[in-house]
Protein backbone atom coordinates (compact mmCIF):
# COMPACT_ATOMS: atom_id res chain seq x y z
CA UNK A 1 0.00 0.00 0.00
CA UNK A 2 1.33 3.66 -1.12
CA UNK A 3 2.20 5.41 2.24
CA UNK A 4 -0.53 8.98 1.76
CA UNK A 5 -0.28 10.95 4.87
CA UNK A 6 -3.62 13.04 4.43
CA UNK A 7 -6.70 12.78 2.29
CA UNK A 8 -9.17 15.48 1.76
CA UNK A 9 -12.37 14.66 0.56
CA UNK A 10 -14.58 17.25 -1.04
CA UNK A 11 -18.32 16.59 -0.73
CA UNK A 12 -20.32 14.91 1.98
CA UNK A 13 -21.92 12.98 -0.47
CA UNK A 14 -22.32 9.65 -0.87
CA UNK A 15 -19.78 8.81 -3.38
CA UNK A 16 -17.45 11.21 -0.72
CA UNK A 17 -18.31 8.95 2.24
CA UNK A 18 -18.13 5.83 0.17
CA UNK A 19 -14.94 7.04 -0.39
CA UNK A 20 -13.50 7.63 2.97
CA UNK A 21 -15.09 4.52 3.73
CA UNK A 22 -12.97 2.65 1.54
CA UNK A 23 -9.93 4.02 2.16
CA UNK A 24 -10.07 3.06 6.37
CA UNK A 25 -11.61 -0.58 4.58
CA UNK A 26 -8.41 -1.07 2.68
CA UNK A 27 -5.92 -0.20 5.24
CA UNK A 28 -5.39 3.21 5.29
CA UNK A 29 -4.65 4.92 8.86
CA UNK A 30 -3.64 8.59 7.82
CA UNK A 31 -5.87 11.58 8.30
CA UNK A 32 -8.66 11.89 6.33
CA UNK A 33 -11.16 14.94 6.22
CA UNK A 34 -14.88 15.78 4.71
CA UNK A 35 -15.87 18.57 3.15
CA UNK A 36 -19.17 19.35 2.25
CA UNK A 37 -21.63 22.15 1.82
CA UNK A 38 -25.27 20.87 3.18
CA UNK A 39 -26.46 21.36 6.81
CA UNK A 40 -27.21 17.66 6.90
CA UNK A 41 -24.79 14.68 7.21
CA UNK A 42 -24.56 12.32 4.23
CA UNK A 43 -27.86 10.88 3.10
CA UNK A 44 -29.25 8.65 -0.01
CA UNK A 45 -30.72 10.99 -2.92
CA UNK A 46 -32.22 7.83 -4.81
CA UNK A 47 -35.23 7.80 -2.03
CA UNK A 48 -35.79 11.80 -2.61
CA UNK A 49 -37.84 11.25 -5.44
CA UNK A 50 -39.71 8.13 -4.16
CA UNK A 51 -39.63 7.26 -0.30
CA UNK A 52 -39.19 10.74 1.24
CA UNK A 53 -41.12 12.40 -1.63
CA UNK A 54 -44.11 9.80 -0.75
CA UNK A 55 -43.69 10.49 2.96
CA UNK A 56 -43.59 6.96 3.52
CA UNK A 57 -40.03 7.57 4.72
CA UNK A 58 -39.26 10.31 7.84
CA UNK A 59 -36.31 12.82 6.62
CA UNK A 60 -33.76 11.10 8.64
CA UNK A 61 -34.38 7.27 7.22
CA UNK A 62 -32.33 8.39 4.25
CA UNK A 63 -29.10 9.55 6.32
CA UNK A 64 -26.62 7.07 5.30
CA UNK A 65 -24.72 6.55 8.58
CA UNK A 66 -25.61 7.23 12.51
CA UNK A 67 -23.69 9.52 14.24
CA UNK A 68 -21.49 6.39 15.67
CA UNK A 69 -21.18 5.28 12.24
CA UNK A 70 -19.34 8.37 11.23
CA UNK A 71 -17.87 9.03 14.70
CA UNK A 72 -16.29 5.70 13.78
CA UNK A 73 -14.50 6.56 10.31
CA UNK A 74 -12.30 8.80 12.49
CA UNK A 75 -12.62 11.33 9.82
CA UNK A 76 -13.05 15.11 10.25
CA UNK A 77 -15.97 15.47 8.91
CA UNK A 78 -17.31 19.84 8.23
CA UNK A 79 -20.68 20.22 7.10
CA UNK A 80 -21.91 23.62 6.04
CA UNK A 81 -18.77 24.88 4.64
CA UNK A 82 -18.71 23.99 0.68
CA UNK A 83 -15.70 24.68 -1.36
CA UNK A 84 -14.49 27.68 -2.98
CA UNK A 85 -11.23 26.85 -4.85
CA UNK A 86 -8.74 24.72 -5.37
CA UNK A 87 -4.39 24.75 -5.85
CA UNK A 88 -4.44 21.83 -7.94
CA UNK A 89 -0.44 22.10 -7.33
CA UNK A 90 -0.49 22.37 -3.45
CA UNK A 91 -3.67 20.33 -2.92
CA UNK A 92 -5.04 22.71 -1.19
CA UNK A 93 -8.90 23.81 -0.62
CA UNK A 94 -10.42 26.87 0.45
CA UNK A 95 -14.04 26.95 1.74
CA UNK A 96 -16.52 29.54 2.11
CA UNK A 97 -15.34 30.36 6.10
CA UNK A 98 -11.66 31.05 4.92
CA UNK A 99 -10.83 27.57 5.93
CA UNK A 100 -7.73 26.48 4.13
CA UNK A 101 -6.90 22.25 4.17
CA UNK A 102 -4.16 21.06 2.09
CA UNK A 103 -3.77 17.38 1.80
CA UNK A 104 -1.64 14.57 -0.09
CA UNK A 105 -4.43 13.70 -1.80
CA UNK A 106 -7.97 15.30 -2.51
CA UNK A 107 -10.97 13.52 -4.57
CA UNK A 108 -13.68 16.00 -5.74
CA UNK A 109 -16.69 14.11 -4.81
CA UNK A 110 -18.94 17.84 -4.82
CA UNK A 111 -21.90 15.94 -7.37
CA UNK A 112 -24.57 18.22 -9.83
CA UNK A 113 -26.58 21.15 -9.08
CA UNK A 114 -29.99 21.22 -10.82
CA UNK A 115 -30.32 23.01 -14.19
CA UNK A 116 -33.29 25.73 -13.87
CA UNK A 117 -35.52 26.96 -16.28
CA UNK A 118 -34.86 30.86 -17.18
CA UNK A 119 -36.81 32.84 -14.66
CA UNK A 120 -37.31 30.33 -12.22
CA UNK A 121 -35.69 30.82 -9.39
CA UNK A 122 -37.87 34.18 -8.50
CA UNK A 123 -40.89 32.33 -8.96
CA UNK A 124 -42.88 31.07 -6.27
CA UNK A 125 -44.57 27.28 -6.56
CA UNK A 126 -41.68 26.36 -9.01
CA UNK A 127 -39.41 23.32 -7.41
CA UNK A 128 -36.70 21.22 -8.24
CA UNK A 129 -35.31 18.31 -6.70
CA UNK A 130 -32.10 17.56 -5.76
CA UNK A 131 -31.21 18.18 -1.79
CA UNK A 132 -33.59 16.51 1.13
CA UNK A 133 -34.62 20.17 1.84
CA UNK A 134 -35.53 20.19 -2.19
CA UNK A 135 -37.99 16.78 -1.64
CA UNK A 136 -39.53 17.90 1.47
CA UNK A 137 -40.65 21.66 -0.05
CA UNK A 138 -41.50 19.74 -2.65
CA UNK A 139 -43.43 17.12 -0.77
CA UNK A 140 -45.13 20.29 1.46
CA UNK A 141 -45.99 21.64 -2.08
CA UNK A 142 -48.22 18.36 -3.44
CA UNK A 143 -49.83 18.14 0.18
CA UNK A 144 -51.95 20.79 -0.77
CA UNK A 145 -51.88 20.94 -4.31
CA UNK A 146 -54.79 20.03 -6.70
CA UNK A 147 -52.37 19.54 -9.89
CA UNK A 148 -48.69 20.07 -10.99
CA UNK A 149 -46.75 20.22 -14.25
CA UNK A 150 -43.27 18.30 -13.80
CA UNK A 151 -41.12 19.69 -17.10
CA UNK A 152 -38.99 16.75 -17.76
CA UNK A 153 -38.52 13.51 -19.83
CA UNK A 154 -35.42 11.67 -17.74
CA UNK A 155 -36.09 9.66 -15.12
CA UNK A 156 -35.76 12.13 -11.89
CA UNK A 157 -39.18 13.50 -14.05
CA UNK A 158 -40.62 10.43 -14.34
CA UNK A 159 -40.06 9.49 -10.53
CA UNK A 160 -41.16 12.64 -9.77
CA UNK A 161 -44.60 12.29 -11.87
CA UNK A 162 -45.32 8.49 -10.67
CA UNK A 163 -44.62 9.33 -7.20
CA UNK A 164 -47.37 12.78 -7.23
CA UNK A 165 -49.40 10.73 -8.70
CA UNK A 166 -49.71 8.22 -5.98
CA UNK A 167 -50.42 11.07 -3.64
CA UNK A 168 -53.01 12.08 -5.29
CA UNK A 169 -52.15 14.69 -7.23
CA UNK A 170 -53.30 15.51 -10.84
CA UNK A 171 -50.06 15.17 -12.93
CA UNK A 172 -48.95 16.50 -16.39
CA UNK A 173 -45.26 14.80 -17.50
CA UNK A 174 -43.72 17.06 -20.27
CA UNK A 175 -41.32 16.26 -22.67
CA UNK A 176 -39.47 17.49 -25.71
CA UNK A 177 -38.65 13.89 -26.62
CA UNK A 178 -41.11 10.96 -27.78
CA UNK A 179 -41.43 9.19 -24.72
CA UNK A 180 -40.34 9.44 -20.82
CA UNK A 181 -36.70 8.05 -20.73
CA UNK A 182 -36.44 7.01 -24.14
CA UNK A 183 -32.30 7.97 -24.45
CA UNK A 184 -31.81 5.51 -21.28
CA UNK A 185 -34.80 2.51 -22.46
CA UNK A 186 -34.74 2.91 -26.32
CA UNK A 187 -38.20 3.49 -28.08
CA UNK A 188 -39.97 0.40 -27.46
CA UNK A 189 -39.47 0.33 -23.94
CA UNK A 190 -40.14 4.21 -22.85
CA UNK A 191 -43.41 3.61 -25.20
CA UNK A 192 -44.36 0.98 -22.39
CA UNK A 193 -43.51 3.03 -19.58
CA UNK A 194 -44.79 6.08 -21.15
CA UNK A 195 -48.45 3.54 -21.33
CA UNK A 196 -47.95 2.70 -17.42
CA UNK A 197 -48.05 6.58 -16.71
CA UNK A 198 -51.23 6.96 -18.81
CA UNK A 199 -52.44 3.83 -17.24
CA UNK A 200 -51.80 5.22 -13.55
CA UNK A 201 -53.58 8.70 -14.62
CA UNK A 202 -50.37 10.93 -15.66
CA UNK A 203 -51.30 12.99 -18.74
CA UNK A 204 -48.27 12.77 -20.98
CA UNK A 205 -47.18 16.10 -23.64
CA UNK A 206 -44.42 14.72 -25.16
CA UNK A 207 -42.55 15.92 -28.21
CA UNK A 208 -43.03 19.60 -27.10
CA UNK A 209 -40.81 22.58 -25.65
CA UNK A 210 -41.99 24.12 -22.84
CA UNK A 211 -41.41 28.17 -24.38
CA UNK A 212 -42.42 30.18 -20.73
CA UNK A 213 -43.54 30.30 -17.29
CA UNK A 214 -46.82 32.00 -16.69
CA UNK A 215 -46.95 34.02 -13.38
CA UNK A 216 -49.05 36.35 -11.41
CA UNK A 217 -47.68 38.49 -8.61
CA UNK A 218 -44.30 36.18 -8.21
CA UNK A 219 -45.90 33.16 -8.48
CA UNK A 220 -46.09 30.75 -10.89
CA UNK A 221 -50.21 29.81 -13.15
CA UNK A 222 -48.97 28.21 -15.78
CA UNK A 223 -46.75 26.14 -18.13
CA UNK A 224 -46.42 27.79 -21.58
CA UNK A 225 -45.65 24.92 -24.75
CA UNK A 226 -44.22 25.79 -27.42
CA UNK A 227 -47.34 24.83 -29.89
CA UNK A 228 -49.67 27.54 -28.12
CA UNK A 229 -50.96 25.67 -25.34
CA UNK A 230 -51.39 26.64 -21.52
CA UNK A 231 -51.30 23.77 -18.92
CA UNK A 232 -52.56 25.39 -15.63
CA UNK A 233 -50.58 24.44 -12.68
CA UNK A 234 -49.61 26.63 -9.18
CA UNK A 235 -47.12 23.59 -8.63
CA UNK A 236 -45.05 23.27 -11.23
CA UNK A 237 -41.73 20.87 -11.18
CA UNK A 238 -38.13 21.52 -12.88
CA UNK A 239 -36.63 18.27 -13.94
CA UNK A 240 -34.50 18.95 -17.39
CA UNK A 241 -31.13 17.81 -15.88
CA UNK A 242 -28.34 18.31 -13.89
CA UNK A 243 -24.95 20.24 -14.69
CA UNK A 244 -21.58 19.20 -12.52
CA UNK A 245 -21.33 21.28 -9.57
CA UNK A 246 -17.74 22.80 -10.41
CA UNK A 247 -17.83 26.22 -10.48
CA UNK A 248 -15.61 26.14 -7.75
CA UNK A 249 -12.27 24.88 -9.92
CA UNK A 250 -12.24 27.26 -12.32
CA UNK A 251 -8.83 28.38 -11.57
CA UNK A 252 -8.04 24.97 -10.71
CA UNK A 253 -6.10 24.69 -14.04
CA UNK A 254 -7.66 21.04 -14.10
CA UNK A 255 -9.98 20.52 -17.67
CA UNK A 256 -13.00 20.73 -16.53
CA UNK A 257 -15.83 19.81 -19.47
CA UNK A 258 -18.99 18.43 -18.84
CA UNK A 259 -17.46 17.45 -14.96
CA UNK A 260 -13.83 17.19 -13.77
CA UNK A 261 -12.10 15.57 -16.73
CA UNK A 262 -9.79 12.35 -15.34
CA UNK A 263 -7.79 9.69 -17.09
CA UNK A 264 -9.33 5.92 -16.95
CA UNK A 265 -7.45 5.49 -13.39
CA UNK A 266 -9.97 8.68 -12.28
CA UNK A 267 -7.32 11.34 -11.82
CA UNK A 268 -7.22 14.46 -12.81
CA UNK A 269 -4.10 15.80 -11.67
CA UNK A 270 -1.31 14.39 -10.41
CA UNK A 271 -2.82 13.58 -6.46
CA UNK A 272 -6.12 14.69 -7.90
CA UNK A 273 -9.19 12.48 -8.29
CA UNK A 274 -12.56 12.56 -8.65
CA UNK A 275 -15.47 9.90 -7.80
CA UNK A 276 -19.71 9.75 -8.50
CA UNK A 277 -21.54 12.27 -10.72
CA UNK A 278 -19.42 15.04 -10.97
CA UNK A 279 -16.54 12.64 -12.48
CA UNK A 280 -15.94 12.62 -16.41
CA UNK A 281 -13.23 10.06 -16.51
CA UNK A 282 -11.89 7.75 -19.63
CA UNK A 283 -13.87 4.32 -19.84
CA UNK A 284 -11.29 1.92 -21.99
CA UNK A 285 -14.13 -0.75 -21.75
CA UNK A 286 -16.26 2.00 -24.13
CA UNK A 287 -13.31 3.61 -25.75
CA UNK A 288 -15.03 7.23 -25.05
CA UNK A 289 -14.99 9.68 -21.93
CA UNK A 290 -18.36 9.22 -19.19
CA UNK A 291 -19.84 10.90 -17.10
CA UNK A 292 -22.31 8.48 -15.01
CA UNK A 293 -25.32 9.80 -12.71
CA UNK A 294 -26.27 6.62 -10.64
CA UNK A 295 -25.95 5.41 -7.40
CA UNK A 296 -24.13 2.30 -7.74
CA UNK A 297 -21.74 4.20 -10.05
CA UNK A 298 -20.64 6.43 -6.49
CA UNK A 299 -20.18 3.35 -4.84
CA UNK A 300 -17.90 1.71 -7.47
CA UNK A 301 -15.92 4.27 -8.73
CA UNK A 302 -15.32 5.22 -4.65
CA UNK A 303 -13.74 2.02 -4.06
CA UNK A 304 -11.55 2.12 -7.10
CA UNK A 305 -10.56 5.33 -6.43
CA UNK A 306 -9.97 4.53 -2.56
CA UNK A 307 -7.57 1.66 -3.87
CA UNK A 308 -6.08 4.10 -6.82
CA UNK A 309 -4.64 6.34 -4.11
CA UNK A 310 -3.74 3.61 -2.24
CA UNK A 311 -1.53 2.78 -5.09
CA UNK A 312 -3.14 -0.19 -6.80
CA UNK A 313 -3.61 1.89 -10.31
CA UNK A 314 -6.38 0.00 -11.90
CA UNK A 315 -8.25 1.49 -14.88
CA UNK A 316 -12.02 1.45 -13.81
CA UNK A 317 -14.18 -0.02 -16.33
CA UNK A 318 -17.50 -1.08 -14.83
CA UNK A 319 -20.70 -2.41 -16.82
CA UNK A 320 -22.92 0.42 -16.76
CA UNK A 321 -26.28 0.11 -14.56
CA UNK A 322 -29.44 2.07 -13.24
CA UNK A 323 -32.56 1.51 -11.89
CA UNK A 324 -35.66 3.04 -11.32
CA UNK A 325 -39.14 2.02 -9.59
CA UNK A 326 -42.42 3.99 -10.78
CA UNK A 327 -45.43 2.92 -9.77
CA UNK A 328 -44.93 -1.31 -9.53
CA UNK A 329 -42.55 -1.31 -12.05
CA UNK A 330 -39.38 -1.91 -11.07
CA UNK A 331 -36.98 -1.75 -13.55
CA UNK A 332 -33.06 -2.35 -13.75
CA UNK A 333 -30.63 -1.48 -16.59
CA UNK A 334 -27.18 -3.56 -16.75
CA UNK A 335 -25.07 -2.48 -19.71
CA UNK A 336 -26.13 0.33 -22.34
CA UNK A 337 -29.75 0.04 -23.64
CA UNK A 338 -30.20 2.93 -26.04
CA UNK A 339 -32.63 3.37 -29.34
CA UNK A 340 -29.76 1.94 -31.77
CA UNK A 341 -29.94 -1.36 -30.43
CA UNK A 342 -32.17 -4.58 -31.27
CA UNK A 343 -34.16 -5.58 -28.40
CA UNK A 344 -35.70 -9.38 -27.76
CA UNK A 345 -37.84 -10.25 -24.98
CA UNK A 346 -36.28 -13.69 -23.81
CA UNK A 347 -38.05 -14.17 -20.54
CA UNK A 348 -41.21 -13.35 -18.99
CA UNK A 349 -43.99 -10.97 -21.28
CA UNK A 350 -44.78 -7.84 -21.81
CA UNK A 351 -48.38 -8.59 -21.62
CA UNK A 352 -47.97 -9.37 -18.05
CA UNK A 353 -45.55 -6.54 -16.61
CA UNK A 354 -42.82 -8.58 -16.18
CA UNK A 355 -40.54 -9.69 -18.51
CA UNK A 356 -36.27 -9.52 -19.26
CA UNK A 357 -35.33 -7.52 -22.61
CA UNK A 358 -31.76 -8.29 -24.66
CA UNK A 359 -30.35 -5.26 -26.18
CA UNK A 360 -28.01 -6.46 -28.83
CA UNK A 361 -25.70 -3.98 -31.56
CA UNK A 362 -23.61 -5.83 -34.58
CA UNK A 363 -24.31 -9.10 -32.93
CA UNK A 364 -23.43 -8.44 -29.46
CA UNK A 365 -25.26 -8.32 -26.50
CA UNK A 366 -24.67 -4.16 -24.88
CA UNK A 367 -27.67 -4.76 -22.65
CA UNK A 368 -30.07 -6.10 -20.39
CA UNK A 369 -33.28 -4.75 -19.18
CA UNK A 370 -35.46 -6.29 -15.95
CA UNK A 371 -39.20 -5.11 -15.86
CA UNK A 372 -39.97 -6.21 -12.72
CA UNK A 373 -37.79 -9.43 -12.61
CA UNK A 374 -34.40 -8.35 -11.05
CA UNK A 375 -32.92 -11.90 -10.26
CA UNK A 376 -33.44 -13.24 -13.88
CA UNK A 377 -31.79 -9.77 -15.50
CA UNK A 378 -28.54 -10.29 -13.31
CA UNK A 379 -28.44 -13.69 -14.91
CA UNK A 380 -28.05 -12.33 -18.35
CA UNK A 381 -25.36 -10.04 -16.98
CA UNK A 382 -22.13 -11.87 -17.65
CA UNK A 383 -22.81 -11.78 -21.31
CA UNK A 384 -22.78 -7.93 -21.44
CA UNK A 385 -19.71 -8.65 -18.91
CA UNK A 386 -17.80 -9.97 -21.12
CA UNK A 387 -18.51 -7.51 -24.08
CA UNK A 388 -17.15 -4.70 -21.96
CA UNK A 389 -14.10 -7.13 -20.49
CA UNK A 390 -13.42 -7.49 -24.40
CA UNK A 391 -13.47 -3.96 -25.41
CA UNK A 392 -11.29 -2.67 -22.28
CA UNK A 393 -8.43 -5.32 -23.93
CA UNK A 394 -9.03 -3.72 -27.14
CA UNK A 395 -8.70 0.09 -25.95
CA UNK A 396 -5.72 -0.43 -22.88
Amino acid sequence: MTQVGSVLVVGASAAGLATAEALRRKGYQGALTVIGGEFHPPYDRPPLSKQVLAGEWVPERAQLRTADQLAALDAEIVLQDPARSLDTAARTVRTASGRAVRADAVVIATGLRSRAFPGQQSLEGVHTLRSLDDALALRSALQSADRTVVIGDGVLGAEIAATARGMGVDVTLVGMLTAPMVGLLGSRMAARLAQLHTDRGVHMEFGVAVEFLQEERGRVTAVGLADGRVLPARTVVVAIGSVPATDWLTDSGLTVADGVVCDAFCQAADGVYAVGDVARWHHRGLGKFVRWENRTNANEQAAAVAANILGENRPYTPVPYMWTDQFDAKIQAHGLLGEDADVQVVEGSEEDGRFVALYRRDGHMTGVLGWNMPKQARLHRAAVVDHYTAQAALHA
